[in-house]
């Protein structure tokens, strides 16, 4: 089984997911957009990528230009940033198991087969 958070609008994203779809494995879809993640989910996900909440950060979304550049946040303060702002969450993020990595690029998933 894989968790794939997904945002449909982004080309990186549904071509990860077409690598995926590739591999013949059972893919479990999170449309973190609709459905963002709890705190906790969203912190296993940082765990499972072994990074800190602010490499996670897309950097390049208004939100973060308007809100966030700039700003030297504690780790819990950028969990909070990603959960009022989902769309500040890097994507796509590819799970398996305790592994994950950020499909950019999409090749990238193969480090998890």
């Amino acid at each position: 089984m894989v968790e794939i958070y997904h945002n449909t609008r982004c080309r990186k994203s549904r071509e990860t997911l077409a690598l995926l779809e590739e591999k013949e494995t059972e893919i479990q879809v999170i449309e973190y957009l609709k459905t963002p993640p709890s705190k906790e989910e969203l912190q296993a996900v940082l765990s499972k990528l072994g990074i800190p909440a602010f490499k996670l950060i897309r950097k390049t979304e208004a939100i973060y230009k308007e809100e966030y550049k700039g700003k030297y946040l504690s780790e819990g303060e950028w969990v909070e940033a990603m959960l009022t702002h989902p769309k500040l969450i890097e994507r796509p993020i590819v799970i398996k198991g305790d592994r994950a990595v950020i499909g950019r690029p999409p090749e990238n998933i193969e480090d998890l087969f």
